[in-house]
C-alpha cells in the first residue's frame, strides 16, 4: 500500500519503471521551482524530484511521506557517487504525507553524535534515525542471531530463566519487586541464571544456553550499563575447563572474524595467561595484547641496591624505546605518574656504558650489566621503574604500561587480540572486613579439591575460574561450578558460613547437590561488550536501543518514577521520609 521498493533497492536496471516508495524527508534542495528531496529509510536514501513544488508545500525535514513516480537516469552533472542510488533519481508524480513532523526538531538526526547525550537519549527515537547508531542496532540484531545460531549447530539447548527470583547475598545490589501477595517479601531480579544454570545441569540437561538478561544496581561505566545487560549464557554438564573454553573460542572467534572481516583477530586456541603472570606481567587481570611492553620484576636486583626508595618493596620494570621523546615527553609521565597516585617514577635510559638518569649513581658496574641483562634494554631505550606496596605496585605499573603505550602510539590498530585469564585466587583478605572472603565466584570448584581446602593455605588455594579479555575488555568470566557438597560446606566455611547459613541462603543448590549433580561448568560472554567492539565505538550506550543514562535513568519514559499511593498500598510499602 505504502511502497513497492525500499529506498536503497533502486538502480540502473529500474530506470522506466513506476515505483513507490515511503520514508523520512532527509533534505530538501529547491532549484528554481524543482525540488530535489533526499527520502531515508532503513536501507539507504534515493533522491526524489519535484517538478510541481506545490505538491511539498509546507512539508519539512523527518516528515513521513510516500511518493510514486518513474525511476529516470540522474543527469551527469547530478550523479552522487557516494550513494548506492546515485545513478537515479524518482520524479514524482503523487505524493501523500503519512506522518507529519515538528518544525523545530531538537536535533537533526544526521547529527545527533554531536548533540548531548542527556537530549539524544531523551528523544531517543531522533537519535535511532542516525544511520550509524541505527546501523549499530542493527548489527546486534545480527550478532544476536548469530550466535543463537552457533550454540544450537553445538547442540546447546535455548531454555529461559525465571527473571523473578530470590535476593543473592554475593555480588552487586539487588533490583527489589516487591510482592502484593506476601506483604513484606521481595522478589529480585536475577543477576545472572547462576544458580538456575547449575540446577539445569543437575536436572538432566546437557548443554543449556540463553541470551539471558541480568540485573545488577551498579553505577555505570563506558562498558557497562547501568541497570540491565545482556549476556550469552551456557553451561554444559560433565565438562572441564578445556571443553568449556574450546566452545568459547569456537563462538567467539567466529562471530568476530563473520563481522569484523577487515580486522587482525586473535585465532583460536587463544592465548592462556595465569592470573599471577597477567598482573605481573601486564599490571591487569584485564591485559590488552594490542600494547607489546611488558612489565618485568625487578625485586630481588634491587633488593641489592642502596636506594631508599626501592628497599624492602617490590619493583617493576618496564622497557621502551623513547629515543625520540623529548623532555616534555618525560616530564609528562612524571605528571601521569603522580595524577594517579605514585609519589614519583624512576627511569634509565641507556647511553653507552652507562645510563642517564638520577638512579645511575646508585649503580655499580656490575649492577649495570646485571640489569641491562634482565631488562635486555638496548641503546637509546628507557627502562621505567614502579614501586609500592604489594598489589598496589602491580595496578600502578599496569596504567603506566597503559600510558606509554598509548602515548608511544605502540597500540595494535585495527585488531582484537583475545586471551583467557585462568587460575584466579579461590580466597582473598576483605579490605573492610579484614577477613577471608571469595574472589570471584562462590561457587567455584578449588583446584585440588577437599584436600586444597583441608590442607592449603586458603590464600594460595587456585579455582577453576577463567576469564575471556580482548583488548584490555572482560568479555566473559566464568567457571568449573562445584558440584560436591562437602566440598560446598568446607569452602563456605572458609568464608565465614555456617553450614546452617549455607543451607538457608543457597538452599537450592545445597539440597540439589545432594541428589546426584554431574561436574559441569559454563561461562558468560557479555553481549552489550561485544557489540560495542564490532561496532567500534567508546561507550556501550551506542548498542542498547533504549539505554539508561550515566545516572541510571530512563529519559524517554521518566523511569525511576514516582507511583500513586494505592500502587504503595497494593505492594505493602510505605516510603519512609527523610530524617
Amino acid at each position: 500500500m505504502y511502497r513497492s521498493v525500499m529506498c536503497n533497492d533502486l538502480r540502473v536496471e529500474n530506470i522506466g519503471q513506476t515505483v513507490s516508495l515511503a520514508g523520512w524527508v532527509d533534505t530538501i534542495r529547491d532549484h528554481g521551482g524543482v525540488i530535489f528531496l533526499d527520502l531515508r529509510d532503513e536501507t539507504g536514501i534515493t533522491q526524489v524530484v519535484f517538478q510541481d513544488g506545490s505538491l511539498v508545500d509546507g512539508i519539512g525535514r523527518e516528515t513521513v511521506i510516500t511518493v510514486t513516480g518513474e525511476v529516470v537516469k540522474r543527469d551527469e552533472e547530478t550523479v552522487n557517487t557516494k550513494l548506492a542510488t546515485g545513478l537515479i533519481e524518482v520524479h514524482v508524480t503523487e505524493m501523500q504525507v503519512l506522518g507529519a513532523c515538528k518544525s523545530m526538531l531538537p536535533f537533526i538526526p544526521a547529527d545527533s553524535m554531536e548533540t548531548r547525550e542527556e537530549v539524544r537519549l531523551k528523544y531517543r527515537y531522533l537519535d535511532l534515525r542516525n544511520p550509524w547508531v541505527h546501523e549499530n542496532i542493527i548489527l546486534r540484531s545480527k550478532v544476536i542471531a548469530h550466535l543463537r545460531r552457533k550454540m544450537e549447530d553445538l547442540g546447546f539447548l535455548d531454555i529461559q530463566t525465571p527473571i523473578l527470583t530470590a535476593s543473592s547475598p554475593e555480588g552487586a545490589r539487588d533490583f527489589l519487586v516487591p510482592s502484593r501477595k506476601h506483604k513484606g517479601k521481595f522478589y529480585a531480579l536475577p543477576q545472572a541464571p547462576q544458580q538456575f544454570k547449575q540446577l539445569l545441569m543437575v536436572s538432566g540437561f546437557n548443554k543449556y544456553y540463553q541470551v539471558a538478561p541480568c540485573f545488577r544496581d551498579e553505577d555505570a561505566r563506558q562498558d557497562r550499563s547501568p541497570g540491565e545487560f545482556y549476556q550469552l549464557d551456557f553451561e554444559m554438564a560433565f565438562a572441564t575447563q578445556d571443553e568449556v573454553l574450546a566452545v568459547c573460542e569456537q563462538v567467539i572467534s567466529d562471530t568476530f572474524k563473520t563481522f569484523a572481516p577487515d580486522k587482525k583477530i586473535s585465532d583460536a586456541p587463544f592465548e592462556r595467561i595465569t592470573y599471577r603472570d597477567a598482573m605481573l606481567k601486564y599490571g591487569s587481570d584485564k591485559p590488552d595484547l594490542r600494547n607489546p611492553l611488558e612489565i618485568i620484576d625487578l625485586t630481588d636486583f634491587f633488593a641489592n641496591v642502596e636506594f631508599k626508595a626501592f628497599k624492602g618493596r617490590p619493583v617493576r620494570g618496564i622497557v621502551a624505546d623513547c629515543s625520540a621523546c623529548s623532555k616534555k615527553f618525560f616530564e609528562n609521565s612524571l605528571k601521569f605518574a603522580t595524577s594517579i597516585g605514585m609519589k614519583g617514577l624512576g627511569y634509565l635510559t641507556a647511553a653507552g656504558d652507562i645510563f642517564k638518569g638520577p638512579i645511575d649513581k646508585f649503580l655499580s658496574d656490575e649492577q649495570r650489566a646485571e640489569i641491562r641483562q634482565i631488562t635486555g634494554i638496548k641503546e637509546g631505550e628507557t627502562v621505567f621503574f614502579i614501586s609500592d606496596a604489594p598489589r598496589t605496585v602491580d595496578i600502578y605499573a599496569g596504567q603506566i604500561r597503559t600510558w606509554l603505550g598509548e602515548t608511544l602510539e605502540l597500540i595494535e590498530k585495527d585488531a582484537f587480540r583475545f586471551c583467557f585469564v585462568v587460575d584466579f585466587p579461590m580466597y582473598e583478605i576483605n579490605e573492610e572486613s579484614h577477613k577471608l572472603d571469595f574472589t570471584h565466584n562462590p561457587f567455584s570448584m578449588p583446584q585440588g579439591g577437599l584436600d586444597a581446602l583441608n590442607n592449603q593455605d586458603p590464600l594460595e588455594i587456585l579455582a577453576y575460574q577463567y576469564d575471556l579479555v580482548c583488548n584490555g575488555i572482560e568479555l566473559a568470566s566464568g567457571a568449573v561450578r562445584n558440584h560436591d557438597v562437602e566440598i560446598m560446606k568446607k569452602a563456605f566455611s572458609l568464608a565465614g558460613y555456617s553450614e546452617e547459613e549455607l543451607a538457608a541462603r543457597f538452599s537450592a543448590l545445597y539440597t540439589a547437590f545432594q541428589y546426584g549433580a554431574p561436574p559441569h561448568a559454563g561461562m558468560a560472554p557479555g553481549i552489550d561488550r561485544m557489540i560495542m567492539l564490532l561496532a567500534d565505538t567508546e561507550t556501550i550506550r551506542n548498542v542498547i536501543a533504549f539505554p539508561l543514562n550515566g545516572n541510571a535513568q530512563d529519559l524517554l519514559l521518566g523511569a525511576p518514577s514516582q507511583v500513586t499511593e494505592l500502587q504503595l498500598r497494593e505492594a505493602n510499602i510505605q516510603i519512609r521520609e527523610d530524617a
